[in-house]
């Protein structure tokens, strides 16, 4: 049974979705912020993880943005086969939802037109959209959008298939450790092994919208995300930067088949808000 939707109606919940997620911490990342101040070591950590918290309430109560850089909107798509789109193309109704979600919801206006000539689009378009064909007759819609601060400290690793998971996890402390105070700390960590090039960044991507204490069902993956935690945790970085035991929140491992020759690392950090709002049509 076919099922229709409008695209005006993806616009409308995706302006929304930008506005809530640049307004409110997710629920996920509220409760993992207030479990780290209570487990956090240092004095001074305990303390920044309590300012970070007290700013994050006055921008949910006086509808202020979370953080001065609203990002670059990321797009995740899930769409039912059984879905038939009408009434606009979807990659421009996914731009109009953005473009009324910055506007409107007074948002920085981040994106230029042209990586180099640097002219500012004004509206914060266009979106960066992935989109994937699913079962059903849903759409699932997933707005991450991305400041700047953590997403220069990601990295691609493309490792021999002879470094294993050590090197794997090697590649994780380095691109944590280089990124130091610069992501925005603790930070949510997403990771992606195998596939391409293309496709461990894009799983790495992906991976920073699952929710925070919500594992990878596979055994010696969730192990992995576990074990990474700690070690992360034990680097010392904390809070801004300025010491302490809670450098992250939460370390997420996508995986996919990759290619004999290769071991491909993708390594996605985030700030300590990790912006997500994730909707079903």
């Amino acid at each position: 049974m076919i099922r229709t939707i409008d695209v005006r109606e993806i616009s409308k919940n995706i302006k929304e979705m930008c506005i809530e997620a640049n307004h409110y911490l997710s629920k996920d990342m509220d409760t993992a912020m207030k479990q780290a101040e209570q487990d956090e070591k240092s004095p001074l950590g305990k303390q920044i993880l309590g300012q970070l918290q007290e700013n994050l309430k006055i921008a949910a109560d006086d509808m202020i943005p979370i953080c001065q850089d609203t990002g670059m909107a990321v797009i995740f798509l899930e769409i039912g086969q059984d879905v038939h789109l009408e009434g606009g193309l979807l990659e421009e109704a996914v731009n109009e939802g953005v473009r009324q979600g910055y506007t409107e919801g007074f948002l920085r206006k981040s994106v230029v037109k042209d990586p180099l000539i640097r002219e500012n689009t004004k509206d914060n378009t266009p979106a960066v959209l992935h989109t994937k064909i699913v079962a059903g007759d849903k759409v699932k819609i997933k707005v991450a959008p991305k400041g700047f601060g953590s997403e220069n400290m990601s990295r691609v690793f493309m490792l021999k298939p002879a470094e294993g998971i050590e090197g794997v996890k090697h590649a994780i402390l380095t691109a944590v450790r280089d990124a130091g105070p610069n992501a925005c700390p603790p930070m949510v960590v997403g990771v992606g092994i195998g596939g391409t090039f293309e496709k461990c960044a894009l799983m790495a991507k992906e991976a920073l919208t699952r929710e925070v204490g919500v594992h990878s069902d596979i055994p010696y993956v969730k192990d992995m995300e576990e074990e990474m935690l700690v070690k992360i945790n034990s680097l010392g970085i904390g809070p801004g930067g300025l010491g302490g035991t809670t450098t992250a929140l939460a370390v997420n491992i996508n995986t996919y088949p990759t290619h004999i020759a290769g071991l491909p690392v993708g390594i996605n950090i985030c700030c300590h808000v990790n912006r997500h709002v994730v909707r079903e049509l």
